[in-house]
C-alpha cells in the first residue's frame, strides 16, 4: 500500500456519479477519500429514475435489491420517449425495464450505503479551494470543518457537477451554447395535479407533472420566450405557481413546496476528460437540457466505465495509457448526448413551428428500424466501444445477461460481475481459453457453462453464434469467438496489463 499519498485517488462529489466511481475503485481495493462541500446529504432529487443501460449497471454489481432495503419498491416500465415522442424499450428483448418515479435521494442512499460497506472515506463540508498536478500526483487545498487543509493523491476526479471547481482550477476547456431559455422545477404537495408524464404542449410553453407519492407531484415549467437569468438563489415558489397558471390556467399557489429550482438548455462538453492526473465525469464533463433524466444515467455510467480501468492503473496492473480509452469512449458518448438532448429540447420546448416535424417524425417511429434506433439512443443501449479488432457484433457491446449453468450450479452472466473483475466466458468447454488466460488469472475469472434457458439478448448481436467471450469489468465485450486465440490474447494485454506469466498456448 502506498502511504506516501493521503488516498490512491481524490473524488471530488457525493452524488450518484461519485459514489459510483468510488464504489468502483473500492471493489478494486483503492484507498479512496470522497470530498463533498455540503455538509449532509442533498434532499433535491433532480434525477427520477433509471435507463434500461443503467439498471444493466446496476443489476451488474449486485445493487438492485438493495432498493428494496430503502423500502423504495422500483416501479419499471419499458415505455419512453424522444422529445415527447413515445417510445417502447420492449423492442429489445431480455433488456431490463427502466425505472421511473424513484428520487435521486433514494439512489444516492443506496450508493452510500454500498461504498460505506466498502471501506469509503467520506468527508462532508470540504470545499476544494485549489489543486496542482505535479505530474506525480495531485495536491489538493481544501476548507473543511477544521480549517484549511491540503490533500494528495495519485489521482483526482472531479464529479461535481455543471458549476465543477475541478475543471475549472484544472483549466479544462468547456466550450458550447449558453442557455437560450429558463425552466422552473418543482416539487409540490397538496395539488392534486393531473399528471403530464411526457409534457403537454400548450399555447404559451410546455408543462410537466409526475406524481411522487405522498400527494407529492414534480412539476416543470417552461414558458416559451423566458430569458436565462443568472440566479445565485433558487426561485421563489410563487414564481413557479404564476408560471404553471400561465400555461395551464391551474392554481397551484396553495400548495406546499418541498424545494425548488431553476435550469436551462445551455449545452456544453469538455473537450478532454483526462488532464495528466485530473479526470472530469458526470455533469463536470457534460451538461445538457435534462431530457429524460440522461444526466444521472450517463454520470454514472461514466463513472462505471471509468472506475476498473483507474483501478487497474493505481494497482500496477494496466499501464497509464489504459485511461485514455476511458476519453476515447466517453466522449463520443458525450458528444451523441448532446445532439440527442438538444434534437429533443427542439422538438419538445418548441412551438407550433415545430409541428410538422413532430408529425413526421412520429410517423417514422412507426418503422421498427427507426425505433429501435431512437430508443437505442435514450436507453442507453446503443452504445458499443471501439475494443479491437474482428467482427463478432457482440464486440463492444454491454454483454447480454442470460442463465447459466455449469459445476458450481445455476447463476447468471450479470452475477459472476459482481466483483468488478474481467470474466472470460467460456460456452463450448475448451481448455484451451483456460490456458491461455491463465496468466491473467489475477484478474480475470474463467469460468465454463452453457445457457441455462433462453439467452433474452439485449439486441441482435446476441444472436450470432458465440462459443466464448472475454467481458470487462464494466460488462462490455472485449473479444468473442468464434476469434482467433491470438486475438484472445492481445485483448487480455491491451484490457487487463502485461500477463503475471508468459501466455500458454
Amino acid at each position: 500500500m502506498d502511504t506516501a499519498y493521503d488516498a490512491e485517488v481524490i473524488v471530488v462529489g457525493a452524488g450518484p456519479t461519485g459514489l459510483m466511481l468510488a464504489g468502483e475503485l473500492r471493489l478494486a481495493g483503492v484507498r479512496v477519500v470522497v470530498l463533498d462541500r455540503l455538509p449532509g446529504p442533498t434532499t433535491e432529487s433532480r434525477g427520477l429514475g433509471f435507463t434500461p443501460r443503467t439498471m444493466e449497471v446496476f443489476a451488474q454489481r449486485g445493487l438492485v435489491d438493495r432498493f428494496d432495503a430503502l423500502d423504495t419498491p422500483l416501479q419499471t416500465t419499458t415505455r419512453g420517449h424522444f422529445g415527447g415522442l413515445p417510445l417502447d424499450f420492449g423492442v429489445f428483448p431480455g433488456a431490463h425495464p427502466a425505472v421511473v418515479n424513484l428520487p435521486q435521494v433514494h439512489t444516492e442512499t443506496m450508493l452510500r450505503g454500498w461504498v460505506a460497506e466498502l471501506g469509503c472515506d467520506l468527508r462532508r463540508g470540504h470545499t476544494v479551494v485549489g489543486l496542482s498536478d505535479t505530474g506525480e500526483g495531485v495536491r489538493v487545498r481544501v476548507e473543511g470543518p477544521d480549517g484549511a487543509a491540503e490533500l494528495s493523491a495519485r489521482y483526482l476526479v472531479g464529479c461535481d457537477g455543471g458549476r465543477s471547481t475541478v475543471r475549472a482550477l484544472a483549466g479544462f476547456e468547456f466550450p458550447g451554447t449558453p442557455a437560450t431559455l429558463e425552466l422552473f422545477l418543482a416539487d409540490v404537495r397538496g395539488c392534486e395535479i393531473r399528471p403530464r408524464f411526457i409534457g403537454e404542449w400548450l399555447p404559451g410553453g410546455v408543462a410537466m407533472a409526475a406524481p411522487l407519492g405522498d400527494g407529492v407531484d414534480r412539476v416543470v415549467v417552461c414558458e416559451r420566450d423566458t430569458p436565462p437569468r443568472r440566479r445565485t438563489e433558487p426561485p421563489e415558489f410563487s414564481e413557479v405557481a404564476a408560471g404553471w397558471q400561465r400555461l395551464t390556467g391551474e392554481d397551484i399557489s396553495h400548495g406546499e413546496p418541498l424545494w425548488v429550482s431553476a435550469f436551462g438548455d445551455a449545452t456544453r462538453l469538455a473537450t478532454q476528460y483526462r488532464r495528466g492526473r485530473v479526470l472530469l465525469a458526470g455533469d463536470a464533463a457534460h451538461v445538457h437540457l435534462p431530457a429524460g433524466g440522461l444526466g444521472m444515467n450517463t454520470g454514472i455510467q461514466d463513472a462505471f466505465n471509468l472506475g476498473w480501468k483507474l483501478a487497474a492503473v493505481v494497482r500496477g496492473r494496466a499501464p497509464g495509457t489504459l485511461l485514455d480509452t476511458y476519453h476515447d469512449e466517453r466522449h463520443a458518448v458525450g458528444r451523441r448526448l448532446l445532439n440527442n438532448t438538444r434534437a429533443q429540447g427542439l422538438l419538445f420546448l418548441g412551438g407550433t413551428e415545430m409541428q410538422p416535424l413532430r408529425d413526421v417524425l412520429g410517423e417514422l417511429t412507426g418503422h421498427e428500424v427507426v425505433h429501435r434506433h431512437l430508443a437505442g439512443m435514450v436507453s442507453g443501449l446503443e452504445v458499443r466501444y471501439p475494443v479491437g479488432p474482428g467482427d463478432h457484433p457482440l464486440l463492444g457491446r454491454c454483454v447480454p445477461d442470460m442463465e447459466l449453468a455449469g459445476e458450481a450450479g445455476t447463476t447468471t452472466v450479470f452475477g459472476l460481475l459482481h466483483g468488478a473483475r474481467g470474466l472470460l466466458l467460456d460456452l463450448d468447454g475448451d481448455d484451451r481459453l483456460r490456458r491461455r488466460a491463465q496468466p491473467w488469472a489475477d484478474r480475470v475469472d474463467v469460468v465454463s457453462a452453457r445457457p441455462a434457458g433462453p439467452a433474452g439478448p439485449a439486441s441482435d448481436a446476441g444472436a450470432a453464434r458465440t462459443d466464448a467471450v472475454l467481458v470487462r469489468p464494466d460488462g462490455h465485450v472485449a473479444w468473442a469467438s468464434p476469434g482467433s486465440q491470438e486475438e484472445l490474447t492481445d485483448a487480455l494485454a491491451r484490457w487487463f496489463g502485461a500477463p503475471a506469466l508468459s501466455p500458454v498456448g
